[in-house]
């Protein structure tokens, strides 16, 4: 894999006590950022070649859904491809595909790997892998339709690759739980267990309706640590919040700790107002353990992209003071 490279970094803001604080020139990514698109969000990003590069959700004036590649030196300044990725065949030959939306990005092994919502007949989750970002080879989709955030682990569990992921149906999902599945290959996908539901209202209201998985699991001491969205369906439609959970590292259908409280929500007006208000949704994570540093960028009211920063041991620790 690459070297190690600075990941984008605002200290906190004097006088703030929250455990994650947002990036003070956000968003990062403006809807318009490249001439066709309405908007930019839910997108993700990994080290890469001394920068980042990273796959972003490109919705354009027709509203139509597609995954753009993009370039940073700092993970906070991108060019964006003016068009989308053009797929060659990787393990399967080529699947059609009516929209490729929300993608997240992993190193394992000796590639990138990308997963996305999949318009094949329905939301699935799309396969792919690339080694350079420039010639992206789809595989077989994981699973049928109807299916969204697929988030690959980024090395294998007992010997095979892992990936989580919230079946749906083939609306706005009025419901919906996180499951694991394994794979021996990326292209023959089983062992389905439930990870986590959605919480009792009188418990945790912010995520009574629906969860699912957001950036690419960090391992840590204590085993997984994921930020995941939960939702509440509220007087005026959903709204979508940020929080965290550790997951066992060698079972991770055990839920170790998980947020009762959000550690994120929307709150500021790029977040509250958009294409679909009150939206903060998490994709990509960067770490910096020996700083003790984690980036969060997030996708905020399914309009701009932006970036959360928060140290690594306080959020692990506020995850454990916080469990339910």
């Amino acid at each position: 894999m690459t070297n190690k490279v600075q990941i984008p970094w605002q200290d906190r803001p004097e006088g703030c006590n929250d455990v994650m604080w947002r990036y003070e020139e956000n968003p990062v990514i403006g809807r318009y950022h490249i001439p066709t698109s309405n908007s930019i969000f839910n997108s993700a990003v990994v080290p890469f070649e001394g920068g980042y590069a990273g796959v972003f959700r490109c919705d354009n004036k027709a509203v139509q859904m597609n995954i753009f590649t993009g370039f940073s030196k700092d993970g906070i300044n991108w060019d964006i491809n003016h068009e989308p990725i053009e797929f060659v065949a990787g393990n399967t030959e080529m699947i059609e595909s009516e929209y490729k939306y929300d993608p997240r990005v992993t190193w394992i092994e000796d590639r990138y790997w990308i997963t996305w919502c999949n318009g094949y007949h329905g939301p699935t989750i799309g396969i792919a892998y690339t080694f350079d970002f420039k010639t992206f080879h789809q595989c077989e989709n994981a699973f049928l339709p109807f299916n969204r955030n697929g988030v690959l682990f980024p090395e294998k569990i007992d010997g095979k690759y892992a990936m989580l992921s919230r079946p749906s149906d083939n609306g706005h999902t009025p419901f919906g739980d996180i499951y694991i599945s394994y794979s021996p290959d990326m292209k023959y996908w089983g062992e389905h267990r439930c990870v986590m539901k959605v919480t009792p209202f009188e418990k945790s209201a912010w995520q009574c309706t629906k969860i699912g998985a957001g950036s690419v699991p960090i391992l840590i001491d204590e085993g997984w640590l994921m930020f995941y969205h939960g939702v509440i369906t509220t007087c005026s439609g959903f709204r979508y919040s940020m929080g965290t959970a550790i997951l066992d590292k060698e079972d991770p259908t055990k839920v170790l700790y998980r947020s009762q409280p959000y550690i994120l929500a929307p709150s500021t007006q790029y977040e509250l107002t958009g294409d679909v208000p009150n939206v903060v949704f998490p994709c990509a994570a960067l770490v910096d353990k020996e700083e003790d540093k984690v980036s969060v960028y997030y996708g905020a009211a399914d309009t701009v992209v932006g970036l959360a920063f928060g140290k690594l041991s306080e959020v692990i620790q506020w995850t454990k003071e916080n469990s339910l």
